[in-house]
């Protein structure tokens, strides 16, 4: 199984801004949390962060026959990017939306998410376990459908 895992605006200041809410991890302290999760599932990961709507558009366009599973936190675009939606739909992968913080915990604004039409499941809440979580569930669901325990 192959995993695409996409980090939106601003993530990249993880553990730099407002560490009450996204926690005093960075980044690359995530991202070896992912990537030596992965590989106790047997997974592979890619990991890709960017702030700009049209790379991360780039990013998932470039998973359509590449992988099995996308696991994003689009940040800010979760509540307004139609056009990362489309993408997401496009490419006909399975897509998890993850947050860091509880985004139904928060403003009024971030309560909506017009990505999680197009995806299989949100994960909110949980921090950096958020898309430790999203690579659990992609694990089993490989299991499920080759008939592993």
């Amino acid at each position: 199984m192959h995993v695409q895992v996409i980090h939106g605006p601003n993530l990249n200041f993880t553990g730099i801004r407002e560490k009450d809410i996204y926690g005093i991890a960075g980044l690359e302290d995530i991202n070896r949390r992912i990537t030596a999760r992965a590989k106790e599932l047997g997974i592979i990961v890619d990991i890709a962060q960017s702030n700009s709507e049209g790379e991360i558009i780039d990013i998932i366009h470039s998973c359509y026959k590449r992988v099995d599973g996308i696991i994003i936190n689009a940040g800010a675009y979760t509540h307004y990017s139609y056009a990362i939606r489309d993408a997401i739909k496009s490419v006909d992968i399975p897509c998890v939306e993850v947050h860091l913080s509880n985004i139904y915990s928060r403003e009024e604004f971030r309560h909506k998410s017009v990505l999680s039409p197009v995806c299989v499941g949100q994960i909110a809440g949980f921090g950096a376990y958020s898309y430790l979580l999203a690579l659990e569930y992609f694990s089993l669901k490989w299991s499920d459908q080759n008939g592993k325990d």
